[in-house]
This record gives structure tokens, sequence and C-alpha cells, in this order.
């Protein structure tokens, strides 16, 4: 993706469906994890469309600039702090966009 935009300086890396970057699906599903090391941020994206068999397949899933993602959904920026263990849904109703905790059900408070 040419000409991205640095939201966040030193944002970190994070693990995204191909089906995001590509634009093949809409970004869904917010994942973060503890870090895998010191670029990683914990972040996890994955798209409407995904399944688990594609899932499975490690070249589906891409590392890339948390900066890369926002700029394809800048949704995401609101939700960049969220503690590890966080696991959200991007739900997009009336062009309005909130995130619904899949813990517990409820609207996600920024």
């Amino acid at each position: 993706m040419s000409n991205v935009v640095e939201f966040i300086k030193s944002a970190g890396g994070c693990i995204v469906s191909r089906n995001v970057l590509e634009k093949k699906g809409m970004l869904k599903w917010c994942v973060r994890e503890k870090s895998m090391n010191k670029i990683d941020n914990g972040w996890r994206f994955f798209s409407d469309i995904d399944t688990d068999e594609y899932l499975s397949n490690p070249n589906n899933m891409c590392v890339c600039d948390f900066n890369t993602v926002a700029n394809i959904e800048p949704a995401i920026l609101a939700i960049y702090n969220a503690e590890v263990g966080t696991d959200l849904e991007l739900q997009i109703e009336n062009n309005k966009k909130r995130f619904i905790d899949n813990n517990t059900g409820k609207e996600f408070k920024i």
C-alpha cells in the first residue's frame, strides 16, 4: 500500500488477514494478544470472509505496520491502546461504526 499515513508514530507491527489488506473482505475481528517481540504490538485483524480453513494457512496472514491497517479501516485507531486480551467485533450500522466486546457482548467503551 503506497502513501500510508502514519497516524501513530512507531505503532508497531500486527498480523492481518490478506483479505483485509487486499480489500477482498472488510475488517471485522480485532484481537489483542501478548506481543511476540519488541516490534509486535499484539494486534491481530481478520476479515468478515475469513474461514477457519483460510486462517489455517499461514500464507493468508501478513505482518505489517498497524498504520497500514488503519489506512484501510481508521476505526481501529480508537482501540490501539486496548489491553492484551481484548477481543472485538467491528459492527457498521447506518454508516456508524462501533466495537462489540466478544467477551461481554456489550459495546466496547473507548
